[in-house]
């Protein structure tokens, strides 16, 4: 298995799991926000999973701009319909991708106001990887809300495995 299919395994993997969790919380929890002034709203939070889905089209395209911002959503199965369906065209995207595509270097942020040369596949690694710890804050937002946490790596509270 080469670096590309071993990427599109994961994602289609991880993904997956992703999308099992956003879908736990109950839509009326959308606005739900934990204590602290740095804190996002359970949408907030899942619209970010969007906007790593659009720096990956940035990869893809061979250029980071964030002058666009974050995507905003009227609701939250807004926000689950452009996760779904975005998430399916950057995955063809990525799978279009040759190996001199993704061994190529973009232009990207490396740190508080720093930008380097990066290759593209370490960029799609580190926004699946991102993504993935997001996910983790979502799913304590789940609990909170006193909605069911799925299994993620191994079982959950709510989905023992014996």
């Amino acid at each position: 298995m080469n670096e590309k299919e071993m990427f599109i395994s994961t994602w289609e993997r991880e993904f997956a799991t992703t999308l099992k969790v956003v879908r736990r919380l109950p839509e009326d929890k959308a606005n739900f926000k934990p204590p602290g002034a740095k804190t996002r709203s359970a949408k907030e939070l899942a619209e970010v999973f969007v906007g790593e889905l659009g720096i990956v089209d940035m990869v893809v395209k061979g250029k980071i701009d964030f002058s666009g911002g974050m995507p905003k959503f009227s609701t939250y199965n807004e926000v689950l319909s452009h996760l779904e369906k975005d998430q399916a065209a950057m995955l063809q995207k990525v799978k279009g991708m040759s190996e001199s595509d993704l061994n190529s270097k973009i232009t990207a942020p490396v740190g508080p106001g720093k930008m380097a040369e990066v290759r593209r596949a370490d960029m799609l690694w580190m926004m699946l990887m991102d993504s993935i710890h997001h996910r983790g804050q979502f799913s304590i937002y789940l609990r909170m809300v006193g909605a069911k946490v799925p299994s993620i790596y191994g079982p959950s509270g709510d989905e023992p495995w014996m």
